[in-house]
């Protein structure tokens, strides 16, 4: 379980996203990408404001566990006259979710720290911009591990601390409008962003509020699979002037090459972030993004 819970926390980055919608949003007016995104911009606090910012810090607790799949009969071998061919059904698995503290602090350009409360054991993970590093307890890791090729990717194509909106064309990132879409049962426009490096994300923006209602997250591997991700933001707050979504929720959907046993097991259980405390511009040091050092003492929440 904490395997995979703590590898979420590489797409975080786009956790300073969005704001709130109503539970009744008009018809989509007719506008252009650039449009909509320039009223993005000023709904989420305006260009000036987001330029101004330079580190954040986030505490909250992630729910875990909840792990609702199905059992996947697993065929057993023929074995003589004793024991019978057949299958075997493997132990129900945990549903029992947890609730995991953490601190996150980001810094201009892409750079993160994350420390994730597990047992009485601190995970941490760390990118410097260029190089990432992770140690699991947990998992009776007691090294500090590098980033794999597959973490560098991710982690490399992520938005930084504003998302993928702010100054987008200076980013280098072209956005076209695809359409209209419902995201939980209100109106929004579907928009493709294509990134410098020809990363294609889509993101969801409210038609009532202008501000992301879903985002197209970094697809995870499982049963042997890539599964496609959807991150939903929900309870927006006001922070310093900045919207700021309180609570985050990632979906992982089903494969469409997935195979049988794996569609049979079911959707994975969804993944909730809720954040209790933001922190705008708090001083960072520089060594917060550097190689974890084992021993070192936690940051407090």
């Amino acid at each position: 379980m904490l395997r995979k819970t703590v590898g979420i926390f590489i797409s975080l980055a786009l956790v300073t996203a969005t704001a709130g919608a109503a539970e009744t949003s008009p018809a989509p007016v007719s506008l252009s990408a650039s449009a909509i995104v320039d009223r993005n911009v000023a709904a989420r606090g305006g260009l000036q404001t987001w330029r101004a910012v330079k580190t954040m810090s986030f505490a909250g607790k992630l729910t875990a566990g909840g792990n609702q799949r199905n059992t996947i009969p697993v065929p057993v071998p023929d074995r003589g006259p004793r024991q019978k061919s057949g299958k075997v059904t493997l132990p129900v698995r945990p549903s029992e979710e947890v609730q995991l503290p953490f601190v996150m602090d980001l810094k201009r350009t892409r750079k993160m720290r994350m420390e994730l409360q597990f047992n009485g054991q601190t995970a941490i993970q760390v990118f410097d911009g260029s190089n990432g590093w992770k140690l699991r307890p947990f998992l009776n890791r007691k090294e500090v591990e590098p980033y794999t090729a597959e973490e560098m990717k991710s982690s490399s194509t992520q938005a930084d601390l504003d998302g993928y909106l702010i100054d987008y064309s200076a980013k280098g990132t072209k956005i076209e409008l695809e359409g209209n879409e419902k995201v939980e049962g209100l109106d929004a426009y579907k928009l493709k962003l294509t990134t410098k490096d020809g990363q294609a994300i889509h993101v969801w923006i409210n038609a009532q509020t202008f501000l992301e209602a879903k985002i197209e997250g970094q697809p995870r591997r499982l049963d042997g699979v890539y599964h496609p991700v959807e991150i939903y933001y929900r309870d927006y707050k006001s922070v310093r002037g900045l919207q700021i979504p309180h609570v985050l929720e990632t979906r992982v959907l089903p494969a469409s090459n997935a195979s049988a046993a794996a569609a049979k097991a079911g959707p994975v259980q969804a993944e909730k972030i809720v954040i209790e405390k933001v922190e705008v511009n708090p001083e960072l040091e520089e060594s917060l993004f550097t190689k974890p050092q084992i021993g070192a003492a936690p940051k407090a929440k």
